[in-house]
Formats: C-alpha cells, structure tokens, sequence
C-alpha cells in the first residue's frame, strides 16, 4: 500500500475493475516484461467529479506537479497522419506548436477532438493514460516526468483510462514502459 496526498494506493494488477480495458491490457502486458510493475504501478479510485486534475489536486491534498497530464496531438505531412500521446506534469503545458511539431515532423499539430480521442483509445475523457494507446501513437514522456519533482517526489499521477480512479506510478518507471520515448523540452513552463 502507498500513500500520496491523502489517497491510499493499492497495485493496479489487483484492481483490474478500475482500469480501462485497453489500460489494463498494457499494464498486464508491461509486468511480464519487468517485474516491477506488478509492485509499483498503483491506483486508487475516486469520484470521477474530481477526475480533472485542478479538483484531485484540491481535494487529496497532492502537490499539483504530482500529476501529469496526456494529451492526444495529431498532425499530417504529405497526407499521412501522424498521431501522439503527450505526457506533461501538470503544472506545465505540452509545447505543440514547436516540439511536437517537430517531433511529428509536421506543419501543423493540434489536440486530436475530444470523441476522436475517446473512440481510437477506447478509454474516457479524463482518463485518457499513456498507457494502452493504439499502437501507432507515439507516446511523449516530457523528461522533467521521468525524473523525481523536489516537491512532488518520485510517483506522477496519471489516467487509469477511466474517470473513476488514477494510476501512481514512478516517473523513472514510466519512461522505460513499452514505446516510451523521453523527449527533453516537450513542456513549457
């Protein structure tokens, strides 16, 4: 059992009812390959009205960069689409318009529409985690979330798919999970 803000945690593996299926699939998924997983990727389940990250902040007293946030970016160069996950501590914003443009190698990026996301991830709005996306996303771990936070510590917060609960696990972790790629300067300040 882990502690975080005024939430009690409990491994994700034994909890597969707060997980979205494809969330869990992943996760399942991850733990055959490192050991790790199964121990230190919890959830805890809350309201789903305090899904948003400025409400679970207020109401279980975490440390606002404690929580990190996954936006869904697409963008198209020469007709093909080219979609990414964009994983961000929430006290900072996704660089859209000049890192992950650059990374998509596209003219123009802009956040994939709110049905669009929900539909292709099969997870809710608010839940939306890096974890279990469709496998032609790219999933963007800014570096400043795989590293520990002088006031959050080691664990980020993040979707568990659904809006009924959040998955904790150490950021150090989540940058070496199956199609991660840590990019330095995905966030503005």
């Amino acid at each position: 059992m882990t502690t975080l803000g005024s939430l009690t945690w409990e491994p994700a593996l034994d909890h597969p009812d707060l997980l979205a299926a494809p969330t869990l699939a992943a996760v399942r998924a991850w733990a055959e390959a490192d050991e790790r997983v199964a121990r230190e990727v919890v959830v805890t389940e809350i309201d789903p009205e305090l899904a948003d990250t400025a409400a679970l902040t207020e109401a279980f007293a975490l440390p606002p960069a404690a929580s990190a946030n996954c936006v869904l970016v697409s963008g198209r160069r020469e007709g093909v689409e080219k979609v990414a996950a964009c994983v961000v501590r929430a006290t900072t914003r996704a660089d859209v318009n000049n890192a992950v443009k650059r990374l998509l190698d596209v003219r123009k990026a802009s956040f994939l529409p709110t049905d669009r996301a929900v539909a292709d991830s099969g997870m809710e709005y608010g839940g939306i985690t890096p974890l279990g996306l469709p496998a032609g996303y790219r999933v963007l771990v800014d570096a400043a979330v795989a590293v520990e936070h002088p006031e959050a510590g080691a664990l980020v917060v993040i979707g568990s798919g659904v809006r009924r609960s959040k998955v904790a696990l150490p950021g150090a972790l989540l940058g070496t999970a199956p199609g991660v790629e840590v990019v330095d300067g995905l966030a503005l300040g």
